[in-house]
C-alpha cells in the first residue's frame, strides 16, 4: 500500500476534494464502528437481563421478584414491573384526575406501552447513523473515484500521451476510492442487520413480560398505599 498506486500515493498526490473524500469516509467508518462496538455492548447487557428476568416470575412475591430484577435503573424490566404497579396504585387510590375515566386495566396498559416505547427508542438510538453510512458510503466513494478519473484524463490529455503506464497509475488510484466507499459501507450495513435483528429479540421477551404484568395486576395484585409491595402469590397469566 506505500507503492505508487497504494493509498499514500493517494493522498500525497490527490487535492483537496480527493483527501476531503477520503477524511469523510475515515469518519463514517469511525461513527459506524463505534456505534457497532458501543450497541453490540448494550445487546449483550440486555439479553443477559432478559434471561435473568425469567426468575421473575417464581418469586413468592413482588418484592422477592422485584430484588431478583437488580437495582440497576437502566433495566427495562425492572422499570416495567415499578411503572406498572404505581399505575396501578395510582389510579385505585386517586379519583380527582380525568384517567379515571379508564379502567384499570387501559390505564396500566397505557403505562407500560410508554414504558416500552421509552426502552424501544434508547435501544434502537444510533442504528440511523448506521444506515445513513451504509447508504451513502459506496456514493462517497464513487464520487471520488469519478473526481479523480476527470484528473487523470486531463493529465493524459495535458501530455499526449494514453500509453498504458500513462493510464494504470491514476485509474487505480481513483479505483481505491470507490473500494474505500465499499469498506465503510459493508460492516455498516451488516452491523445494522445484526442489531436490528438482536434488539427484535429483546423487545419481544419485554412486550411478552409487559403482558404477564399487566395480567398480574389487573387481576390478582393487592399494593399498599406507600408504594411498598403488599401482593398475593405471584402467577404467571
Amino acid at each position: 500500500m506505500n507503492s505508487q498506486f497504494g493509498l499514500a500515493n493517494v493522498w500525497s498526490q490527490g487535492d483537496i476534494v480527493t483527501k476531503s473524500v477520503a477524511l469523510l469516509l475515515l469518519c463514517m467508518s469511525l461513527a459506524s464502528w463505534m456505534v457497532i462496538v458501543i450497541k453490540t455492548l448494550d445487546l449483550i447487557k440486555y439479553k443477559k437481563i432478559a434471561k435473568s428476568a425469567e426468575d421473575f416470575w417464581h418469586s413468592e412475591d413482588f418484592a422477592a421478584g422485584l430484588a431478583k430484577l437488580g437495582s440497576d435503573p437502566a433495566n427495562p424490566f425492572r422499570q416495567l414491573a415499578l411503572e406498572g404497579r404505581e399505575a396501578t396504585l395510582h389510579h385505585r387510590n386517586t379519583k380527582a384526575h380525568l384517567h379515571d375515566a379508564l379502567d384499570v386495566s387501559d390505564w396500566v396498559t397505557r403505562t407500560l406501552r410508554n414504558a416500552i416505547d421509552e426502552f424501544t427508542s434508547k435501544l434502537q438510538s444510533g442504528l440511523a447513523i448506521l444506515a445513513s453510512v451504509g447508504s451513502t458510503a459506496p456514493f462517497v466513494g464513487l464520487f471520488g473515484t469519478v473526481w479523480g478519473i476527470y484528473h487523470a484524463l486531463l493529465s493524459i490529455g495535458a501530455a499526449g500521451q494514453a500509453t498504458i503506464d500513462k493510464v494504470a497509475g491514476p485509474i487505480g488510484e481513483s479505483l481505491i476510492m470507490t473500494a474505500l466507499g465499499l469498506a465503510v459501507a459493508i460492516p455498516a450495513v451488516l452491523g445494522y442487520n445484526a442489531l436490528v435483528r438482536g434488539n427484535k429479540g429483546v423487545l419481544q421477551k419485554l412486550n411478552r413480560f409487559a403482558h404477564d404484568m399487566h395480567a398480574y395486576f389487573v387481576t390478582g395484585a393487592r399494593v399498599s398505599a406507600g408504594g411498598s409491595a403488599n401482593v398475593l402469590p405471584m402467577k404467571k397469566a
